[in-house]
């Protein structure tokens, strides 16, 4: 029905004008600096508080992250009801809500999903066949290069630590049989480990970051490939030459521990009457569970370009939705490497309940990273610094890579860096209808300067050090200068890609 318009009358209600757009932000430290220069202080004091607080204080990540968004946000002028919403049920969304269950909404899954899956490769001894078969396909003199390419495989489905955990009595044992340096043959491996912890999913680091970007994860499959190849194979150089030139022997403790540790499993299982598979894991099978998710993500992508909308393009959609695609690998490592070797349902059932124990913490430092996010864009931080980025005249993936850089070698967490980075860098990218694969460049620039310089206060230096018995000053010879390697060649290889795509 029209409405019927008619004179002004003074039984007419009086006609209101439109609400006008909510005033910017005003208070907190805005009332001694106000406009933009007052954003950017805050934003260059959460940041510097944020680094005391991990480095200085020592305190744990989640909870530096989620004080210092809630101290940016009030600093900035943001209201509690903004910050916190109501106690009673209202239209009013909490930033911080929102921010932690919207990017927890889609990592949680998948990360979740990933760790039972290298949990299972793990403990059914995959790792140990892929190594020993790529061992023996490469020969004694290609030794470095075998492990190398172990890294990068057995990479893709499980953590840095526990790869390192897994493999490192592979690497000791081919040390010894050739008696030269273990750097020759741990810095490959070590170097295939951080390349796909770095670059692909389901690692937290490029799914937290494809999260906050809005990205499809088959793009960031994809380009993480196309960058992380190159990447590695540039760390390998490095750590052929640094190898043959560096001499570090095996450390004869860990090989004992190794050894005690089997000899405590086997005895456990004689004990229980349980009798362990003669025949191995055969390699196709290991290579078949990690590949089989991959492989229907980038189909899922793919299908999106090439095929209309059509039944057999949702069919391809819904079978390579990250969620499907790894809960179908993660069914088929439970049968192939469990059930059909003899596992019980209770045996399957432990070691996935016990691989989920440490994602708690990762979780955490991700949903409050994407807190850290929302609180900058709502806070209006978010605009003033892409206005004050654009205005130095550097591409975005260049800040992205710096930023990253310097979060990472100030604090030390790889993903820490990238989930503070990405909530930086987001708001730079809107707006500018950057293609997929464009964004998951910056993601890919991002993940690279989040592994530069690995040193002292990263845990993964320390694991480095102990676990293969290299000395503080050789893992700053070796890894922290493999680690460098590594980032910037990775970032140089993104950087030269968004100039074509």
């Amino acid at each position: 029905m029209h409405e019927i318009r008619g004179p002004p009358s003074c039984c007419s209600p009086p006609k209101h004008p439109p609400a006008p757009e909510a005033p910017p932000h005003t208070g907190g430290l805005l009332l001694l600096i106000d406009g933009t220069a007052g954003l950017l202080t805050v934003a260059v004091l959460g940041i510097v508080l944020l680094l005391v607080l991990i480095i200085k204080v020592r305190l744990q990540p989640f909870v530096a992250l989620l004080g210092v968004s809630i101290a940016v946000g009030l600093a900035a002028g943001l209201s509690v009801t903004e910050l916190f919403g109501t106690v009673q049920k209202s239209a009013a969304v909490s930033m911080i809500e929102s921010g932690m269950g919207g990017i927890l909404g889609h990592v949680a899954i998948i990360i979740g999903l990933g760790t039972m899956l290298g949990a299972i490769l793990e403990v059914s001894g995959g790792a140990e066949v892929l190594s020993t078969r790529l061992l023996n396909l490469f020969g004694e003199k290609r030794a470095p290069l075998a492990m190398g390419v172990t890294g990068v495989v057995f990479g893709i489905p499980v953590f840095f630590d526990v790869g390192i955990f897994v493999l490192a009595p592979i690497v000791y044992a081919a040390a010894k049989r050739s008696g030269k340096s273990i750097l020759l043959y741990a810095m490959p491996l070590l170097a295939g480990l951080s390349m796909t912890h770095a670059f692909l999913p389901p690692h937290p680091g490029p799914v937290a970051a494809a999260g906050l970007f809005d990205v499809d994860l088959g793009w960031v499959i994809l380009m993480g490939v196309v960058v992380g190849v190159p990447a590695v194979l540039a760390a390998w150089v490095y750590a052929a030459w640094i190898g043959k030139r560096l001499f570090v022997d095996v450390p004869q403790d860990m090989v004992e521990a190794a050894a005690e540790a089997k000899s405590a499993v086997a005895a456990e299982q004689k004990a229980s009457g349980v009798t362990p598979p003669e025949r191995p894991v055969a390699l196709g099978t290991v290579l078949a569970i990690i590949g089989t998710p991959l492989l229907l993500i980038l189909l899922a992508t793919f299908s999106s370009i090439a095929l209309d909308p059509s039944t057999i393009r949702s069919v391809v959609e819904f079978f390579g939705h990250p969620f499907v695609a790894l809960t179908i690998a993660l069914f088929l490592a439970y049968y192939l490497l469990g059930i059909r070797r003899g596992w019980s349902r209770k045996s399957l059932e432990t070691v996935s309940t016990a691989s989920l124990k440490p994602v708690g913490n990762i979780l955490l430092v991700v949903g409050a990273g994407g807190v850290f996010g929302a609180v900058l864009k709502g806070s209006g931080i978010a605009d003033a610094l892409a206005d004050t980025f654009n205005d130095v005249g550097l591409p975005i993936i260049v800040l992205a890579w710096l930023i990253s850089v310097v979060l990472r070698v100030a604090q030390g967490s790889a993903t820490v860096a990238i989930v503070t980075t990405a909530g930086i860098v987001v708001p730079l990218v809107e707006g500018q209808s950057m293609s997929q694969p464009h964004l998951a460049l910056i993601i890919m620039a991002i993940s690279a300067g989040s592994i530069f310089a690995s040193h002292v206060n990263d845990g993964g230096f320390w694991m480095v050090a102990k676990y293969f018995g290299i000395s503080e000053r050789d893992t700053l010879k070796s890894w922290t200068v493999l680690e460098t390697v590594l980032s910037v060649a990775g970032f140089v290889v993104a950087a030269l890609l968004s100039l074509v795509i």
